[in-house]
């Protein structure tokens, strides 16, 4: 049940009414900070002032007069230079109960995706080590991300992708070999931009287990593919545990193999905007707004890492999505210019692809910033991030911020079983209100969705809290903040507590019983679809 679009439907057909064109989609309808002006307001008179050419008063005025009478409406009053002050009728409020709970699992789900395919690229770290802190933060916001606009009604794909190809997987190859040189008993190696974590001599362990000394003369493309395939596998292990998983996941080998490199140069060059300086060839990406043209093909013959990144994108629209989106880490900020240069260059609109920048993370710990990992001696990976705190008070903590500013994220905080931890306060309401439904059950007391003995103001202000979460959804698939239901859900929590802590659920009145357990049933169902959407799993006990 969403009020809000309701209250726009009703403003929008008095228009209608009165012979008034304005776009639906452009009425205002807000929530008033002060509920003594009303449960919505709406500066649709001021909206259209210089339509009608009249004072913003005198247009609300003929408004009012159409809105006044409507069923769901109480009365309407007109405040200031014009807003429209909206009351609803307490049965109407009421009235919803019965809505949301037939609803439940597709309560808050939307159609304003119109079934527009979309896809989301997120965390495709180089498979060349273990996903740390910082990708953790990205995984859970496209993962979030993805579950928000389904849920609006975008058909998304959630992609990986692979950089499995180039000077970064020659350099893993060669760190493999050396380590594995040196498991045999010769000296190593290893090259200055090579890698050096631990899981590179565990890897370089497993061919030396499977195959003793046999495959020091195999190729470098052998210990390229063992060591991606290794590294892959952990990478999947994570991010699942961290419950983050991908439709699909395309390899740059792929897109290299399928040709799309030279099928995209050759684009290019048709349009006469590559040319040829200093021995290399480059793109004219300031004629679409880049601030410099850009290298394609180094002089000594090999691409630079834009030209890859074209091929994929130009594969991404091959396949048919309306919309694309990246989440890159903010070291990429200069490189979206270039991307979306790029991307106009081959003929696409390049609005239609929205790149996120992913800001730092910093982990405190007895507000000390933690640098480094006790078990690695590397950055801190996701997986032991999820083994302290779990993956859900990890998936929640990283949806509470957007993604354009830095996070501190509190591991003290995380793990504390108090109301100071958001993530617990609002397991807590959910557990809270099974544990209310259990005690019903032992009594037998069902759920009404009649609401005659449970008017009053608190549990009004309750259910109105709960029939945002229509909107709030919307917006965060609009806008692209998944923040924006934590912040909701936390608020509805905070609610639900207060309005515990001021009336009783189950009495010894069963009628009054049964119609607070349908109130709290839409609560229930609120916050357990709000954590689904964040991936964050709604605790039945705590």
């Amino acid at each position: 049940m969403n009020i809000k679009k309701q209250i726009k439907d009703i403003i929008f057909n008095a228009l209608v009414s009165l012979n008034i064109d304005f776009d639906k989609d452009k009425i205002v309808v807000e929530i008033p900070k002060n509920h003594e002006n009303g449960d919505f307001s709406s500066n649709i008179a001021m909206q259209l002032t210089k339509v009608l050419k009249d004072n913003p008063r005198n247009i609300a005025e003929k408004i009012v007069s159409v809105i006044k009478d409507k069923e769901e409406v109480e009365k309407v009053q007109i405040a200031g230079p014009g807003f429209i002050n909206i009351y609803l009728k307490d049965e109407y409020v009421f009235s919803g109960i019965s809505k949301v709970i037939e609803e439940d699992y597709d309560y808050g789900k939307s159609t304003i995706g119109n079934n527009e395919k979309i896809n989301i690229e997120f965390v495709s770290a180089n498979p060349t080590g273990i996903l740390h802190l910082g990708t953790a933060r990205g995984a859970a916001y496209g993962a979030n991300l993805a579950n928000i606009m389904s849920f609006a009604g975008y058909d998304v794909t959630k992609e990986y992708y692979i950089n499995d190809a180039g000077n970064q997987i020659n350099n893993l190859g060669v760190s493999v070999k050396e380590r594995y040189k040196g498991l045999c008993g010769l000296e190593e190696n290893m090259p200055e931009d090579g890698y050096y974590g631990s899981e590179i001599i565990d890897i370089a362990k497993t061919i030396k287990e499977e195959y003793d000394d046999k495959k020091l003369e195999e190729d470098l493309e052998f210990f390229k593919k063992i060591a991606v395939d290794y590294l892959l596998n952990i990478i999947k292990t994570d991010l699942s545990n961290f419950g983050v998983c991908f439709d699909v996941w395309t390899s740059e080998k792929s897109i290299r193999a399928k040709g799309r490199i030279e099928e995209s140069l050759k684009i290019l060059d048709e349009k006469g905007l590559v040319f040829e300086k200093e021995d290399a060839k480059w793109l004219k990406t300031t004629v679409y707004g880049d601030d410099k043209d850009r290298v394609l093909v180094k002089s000594d013959g090999s691409y630079t890492y834009l030209v890859p990144d074209i091929a994929y994108h130009l594969d991404k629209f091959d396949r048919g999505f309306d919309y694309l989106i990246d989440v890159f880490g903010a070291d990429h900020h200069s490189y979206v210019s270039r991307l979306k240069a790029s991307i106009e260059a081959l003929g696409y609109d390049k609005d239609k692809l929205e790149v996120r920048l992913l800001q730092m993370v910093r982990l405190l710990r007895d507000g000390q910033i933690v640098k480094m990992s006790k078990r690695t001696g590397g950055n801190i990976t996701i997986s032991e991030l999820v083994d302290e705190i779990g993956k859900d008070s990890a998936r929640y903590f990283f949806a509470t911020r957007s993604l354009d500013g830095q996070m501190d994220f509190d591991i003290n905080l995380a793990v504390k079983k108090s109301s100071d931890n958001p993530f617990f306060y609002v397991g807590y309401a959910h557990a809270r209100i099974c544990s209310i439904f259990n005690d019903a059950k032992e009594k037998n007391i069902g759920v009404s969705f009649t609401s005659n003995k449970i008017i009053n103001k608190d549990a009004r202000s309750l259910l109105l809290k709960v029939y945002e979460f229509g909107d709030v959804v919307e917006n965060a698939a609009l806008k692209k903040e998944p923040h924006l239901i934590t912040n909701y859900v936390y608020e509805l929590a905070s609610m639900f507590h207060n309005y515990y802590g001021k009336h009783r659920i189950l009495t010894d009145d069963i009628t009054e019983s049964s119609e607070s357990l349908g109130l709290i049933k839409t609560v229930k169902i609120t916050i357990f679809n709000a954590l689904k959407l964040i991936g964050v799993s709604a605790p039945e006990k705590m």
